[in-house]
């Protein structure tokens, strides 16, 4: 299987779990694929695949310097690696603030651009999840 089916395919596996994370949280099929964290172990497998690919064929992962870092990224596996972890962390990001938000209650309106976000912007996300999250518990 060619790195561009299998960047398609980790893409069709992850957008879903963010639809239904987004438009149906409390959905029993959606807690499931939650609670075991089924597309996320899916696509650290891919990640592991790759890895062990890149290191197979000679690749390092020298995380040291910044243009260690970019030449790396200059090989398709290990920019495979890398968009697939990606897409495995955000996505246990965005399943550990629908977590949280089972005790927090804060309203679905406002946890799906914080859920957006994550899915497009990682980090940004995140952060306006914990903005309401700290306004939620100062109001407690």
């Amino acid at each position: 299987m060619s790195t561009t089916e299998v960047f398609s395919i980790a893409g069709m596996m992850a957008m879903p779990m963010w639809l239904l994370m987004i438009f149906l949280p409390k959905w029993k099929v959606t807690r499931f694929l939650i609670d075991y964290r089924v597309i996320p172990i899916l696509l650290s497998l891919i990640y592991a695949c790759y890895i062990i690919l890149h290191l197979q064929t000679g690749g390092s992962l020298d995380f040291g310097s910044l243009s260690s870092v970019m030449s790396l990224f200059t090989k398709e596996d290990a920019v495979m690696a890398g968009w697939v972890h990606y897409l495995a962390f955000d996505l246990l990001v965005g399943m550990w603030m629908l977590n949280q938000n089972r005790n927090l209650g804060i309203h679905q309106l406002l946890m799906a651009p914080c859920l957006f976000a994550t899915f497009m912007l990682g980090p940004v996300g995140f952060l306006l999840f914990m903005l309401f999250r700290t306004i939620k518990l100062g109001r407690s």
